[in-house]
């Protein structure tokens, strides 16, 4: 059976096969019963008789279901055996979920918010949850998983078609659940290969060591470029807007230099957003609260390095 990917192929066959003979015995015993009624009603058999058991009848309607539910397990194991078993040369690729979104991670270091793969490429996805419980899933693919705090989960799958495939989270996590969406896009091999070579080289000259001749990081235009892209990847605009609009948290328009209104200790108290308090909501989301809005944010200490915390510092200095 052909589809997007092998693992569709692989669970469809069981689906089919077993709907297939729930099927035939729903006519079967349908029938079956309505003939039974038409047969033995009341004014046909006025005077009710007993029936003596069948042993041949017995022992059929026994072996006959014993052996289609073992065939049904076997189909089923050989599925998920299937589907367990990444081939060895899969290409392996980190996956963070965090409310509410997605963060994939490549063996050279590139990090995006959608999933590249190339077509006729095993992929090897290994899970991580940096809060709750999500789910990845990929309806086309026919794969899930749970990525749960503390443990690693993994799932593999090959797309054999290009195309752009959706992700969803399939385990309830929060406000924006149902907006945790992001896509997986399957590409030539040859396609691939450039995107993830320019990918690779603009991760190293966004974060390249700069000497004291050359413009500081803290306040280069491409530092700003990477916080943008930062803020895309890290999932902050899932509960951030940039235009003003009033989502989980709040927007990031016009952030530096405003006052803003917090809630530290059950105290109000008010300040001016600087560099230090960006960095600190980053760090420490929850240590002082906006007005208004819920202790919802998880830490970033240890998922963001110096230069990414100071790329999205800069960007958010310019909306």
């Amino acid at each position: 059976m052909s589809g997007a990917s092998p693992t569709t192929g692989a669970v469809d066959s069981v689906f089919i096969f077993i709907v297939a003979i729930s099927l035939f015995f729903l006519v079967l015993i349908t029938f079956l019963m309505i003939y039974f009624i038409i047969k033995y009603n009341k004014k046909r058999h006025a005077k009710a008789e007993d029936i003596h058991g069948n042993t041949t009848l017995e022992i059929i309607w026994t072996v006959i279901p014993t052996i289609i539910v073992l065939f049904m397990f076997y189909f089923g194991w050989k599925g998920f055996e299937f589907i367990r078993n990444a081939p060895e040369d899969s290409m392996e690729v980190s996956v963070t979920a965090r409310m509410w979104s997605w963060l994939f991670e490549y063996p050279n270091g590139v990090e995006t918010d959608t999933l590249y793969v190339p077509v006729n490429t095993p992929i090897k996805l290994l899970l991580n949850s940096q809060d709750v419980i999500h789910s990845f899933y990929v309806p086309a693919f026919r794969i899930k998983e749970d990525a749960v705090p503390g443990l690693q989960n993994y799932l593999w799958f090959e797309v054999s078609k290009i195309g752009e495939y959706d992700v969803l989270c399939a385990e309830y996590c929060g406000l924006q659940h149902a907006y945790m969406l992001t896509k997986v896009k399957a590409m030539p091999q040859e396609k691939f290969e450039e995107w993830y070579e320019q990918m690779r080289q603009e991760t190293q000259s966004t974060y390249a060591s700069s000497d004291s001749t050359q413009m500081s990081i803290e306040a280069s235009p491409k530092t700003s470029m990477a916080g943008s892209r930062l803020v895309q990847t890290r999932g902050c605009m899932a509960c951030h807007s940039t235009d003003g609009s009033k989502m989980i948290g709040p927007t990031f328009q016009g952030l530096f230099g405003r006052e803003v209104v917090l809630i530290e200790d059950e105290k109000e108290i008010t300040i001016t957003a600087d560099e230090s308090y960006i960095r600190e909501s980053i760090m420490q989301p929850n240590k002082k609260l906006v007005k208004g809005y819920n202790p919802l944010m998880p830490s970033q200490e240890g998922q963001l390095s110096d230069e990414e915390l100071n790329a999205i510092v800069e960007y958010l200095k310019k909306l």
